[in-house]
């Protein structure tokens, strides 16, 4: 389904994201939202708006390697931050570069290994975040807490700031990318481009300039609507994040919490202002109708909601994320509710470009342009998940279709959702279904969720806790997990308080959704492969770390004798002023 401009050419594409946007914060979603963000509300207006797109992993590496191979992270080995993206696996980057495309990246991808450009015929700068091994995960060791784990500082220490290592990086970012956008129209004019702009904000440290910071002085900033949950009363694996984070046994008090969230208000302020930037100079260099916008961000952040931060799990805030496709001349403005994915980019881009994507080579994602222009096509409603990073010891999948968000590990109890009547997740129906909310909340903003809010009677106790150990414990007490239980997951329960459940349509939901993980997942094979690329990559780092280094960090190359005027090359002065000067004017 081939995309092409007023001028029957084919488009250019703008990708930017942003890094750890959570997007049921943002006003486009949320009519109640304090956060400031004037142009992707004009976007949002103008353009194609995704309601329920999530990331395939709540973790930047793993997310982003699925994002550009259009693969779920088991299938590349993209287990955690340090894992290394084969570079025989193809992107959307060399999808475009073979059908013509000038493909450019600027900033953040998180690319791990010698192979710093994955199809990029250009990268403008290097990345925030190490290219090496050294952030490798060791579920063989798991009570060790690793120093370059999350900590708590950056609550602790949020506020306003004159300067930091993220502004230096993303003011970097969006420099090159303007100029970029200068250089096209100069000097590459019958070329289309795919342009990744990957910001690092609002992730973490919570931290902004005064300029941002001020714009929410008198703003009332909202504390968590769901408040933290008893740390002992938290389900195993957020039991484990808290651990990882250095939360557990510790609070934070409202006065932090409250100036995180400004600090990351702020932030999303400041991500929004260097958009307009790039679209402005899309419309100053005269390509704004000839090139598609997308935006959208690797995963969320929890931000303090169910007392957890950062990411690494399935709840909504830490794994839904905005998306929003923007181009008023070919694509009329819509809210797709449907679930998507942003492995599903790569298929998408290749067909904006006109081509299609190799059917001998293994892909997940799936095209969203029936998505996007409305068409009679099947459009299917599932999300799959996988995360394998750290705070688990076992792959902990998700499976989001209509309605249900059914997220399961075998070291853990299963948890299910309704998002439609229970969109906090406040009540999980896999452990005490009772409890399901007696009417459903107002719908979404910014219009009517068209899905059924029909709600099944339930009863309780449909699949019990894995063990009372592992409940009562953040890991397990070894490494080595039981065969049985990573292969075929939970006992049946044995607790006399257990009760059948009364409404069979939800207990067929939970069970078909337990079968459907153990049928798409051999949890014990796919464990093992983590563990195995684990031990590989510590020893691999240790080795390189040893005697002389060779860095894989990328280095942009400069050719500053071919830059501004020099007395080298066969170009007179003239003609160096003429051709740098945009719009040129014509010569007599």
């Amino acid at each position: 389904m081939a995309s092409t401009t007023a001028g029957g050419k084919r488009p250019n594409i703008l990708f930017i994201m942003a890094d750890q946007m959570a997007a049921p914060m943002l006003s486009i979603y949320n009519s109640t939202s304090p956060i400031k963000t004037p142009t992707l509300d004009l976007l949002a207006k103008e353009g194609v708006v995704f309601e329920s797109a999530y990331c395939n992993s709540p973790l930047c590496a793993p997310s982003r390697f699925s994002l550009v191979t259009g693969q779920l992270p088991s299938k590349i080995g993209g287990y955690d931050n340090a894992s290394n993206l084969a570079s025989d696996i193809p992107t959307y980057a060399h999808y475009l570069r073979r059908e013509g495309y000038h493909t450019a990246l600027a900033g953040k991808m998180h690319f791990c290994g010698p192979d710093q450009l994955h199809g990029f015929e250009q990268r403008l700068t290097t990345d925030i975040y190490p290219g090496d091994y050294g952030w490798t995960v060791n579920w063989d060791e798991p009570e060790v807490r690793p120093d370059w784990y999350h900590n708590m500082c950056s609550v602790l220490e949020a506020g306003p700031v004159v300067r930091t290592n993220q502004l230096d990086f993303d003011d970097d970012v969006v420099h090159k990318s303007t100029q970029y956008l200068y250089d096209h129209v100069r000097y590459r004019t019958n070329q289309p481009f795919c342009l990744t702009v990957s910001m690092t904000h609002p992730h973490d440290p919570y931290n902004m300039t005064k300029e941002f910071w001020d714009l929410y002085e008198d703003v009332d900033i909202p504390l968590p609507s769901t408040p933290a949950i008893p740390q002992q009363k938290q389900d195993p694996h957020s039991q484990r994040i808290l651990k990882c984070i250095d939360l557990y046994g510790r609070e934070v008090s409202e006065e932090r919490i409250r100036a995180a969230r400004r600090a990351y208000f702020a932030a999303c302020t400041y991500v929004d202002t260097q958009i307009q930037k790039l679209l402005k100079t899309l419309d100053a260099c005269g390509i704004k109708e000839d090139t598609i916008v997308v935006f959208t961000g690797d995963h969320g952040d929890m931000l303090g909601e169910r007392g957890l931060w950062y990411k690494m799990n399935w709840f909504e805030m830490s794994a839904r994320v905005p998306m929003i496709v923007y181009s008023p001349t070919l694509y009329a403005p819509r809210r797709v509710w449907e679930n998507v994915s942003t492995m599903d980019l790569l298929p998408t881009f290749v067909s904006m470009a006109g081509s299609v994507t190799d059917p001998a080579l293994p892909l997940d994602g799936i095209s969203l342009m029936p998505y996007i222009t409305s068409s009679i096509e099947p459009k299917p409603d599932t999300v799959i998940g996988e995360y394998m990073g750290e705070a688990t010891l076992s792959p902990l999948v998700m499976i989001r279709r209509g309605r249900w968000k059914f997220i399961y590990s075998p070291i853990d109890p299963p948890q299910l959702f309704d998002i439609v009547v229970d969109p906090e997740e406040r009540v999980n129906l896999a452990n005490n279904p009772a409890e399901y909310p007696p009417s459903p909340p107002p719908s979404r903003d910014p219009c009517l969720n068209p899905r059924s809010l029909a709600i099944p009677n339930t009863g309780t106790n449909l699949v019990p806790y894995f063990s009372a150990t592992l409940t009562k414990t953040l890991t397990p007490p070894s490494p080595m997990l039981d065969r049985n239980i990573i292969m075929h997951g939970p006992a049946s329960s044995t607790d006399d308080t257990d009760v059948p459940s009364e409404d069979a349509s939800t207990q067929s939901v939970l069970s078909d959704f337990l079968k459907e993980a153990h049928s798409r997942w051999n949890f014990g094979t796919l464990r093992a492969a983590v563990v195995d690329s684990q031990r590989r990559r510590r020893l691999v780092h240790g080795a390189l770390m040893t005697g002389k280094l060779t860095s894989w960090e990328y280095t942009p190359t400069i050719d500053t004798g071919a830059m501004y005027i020099r007395n080298q090359g066969d170009k007179a002065l003239d003609d160096v002023e003429w051709s740098s000067r945009w719009p040129r004017l014509i010569k007599a």
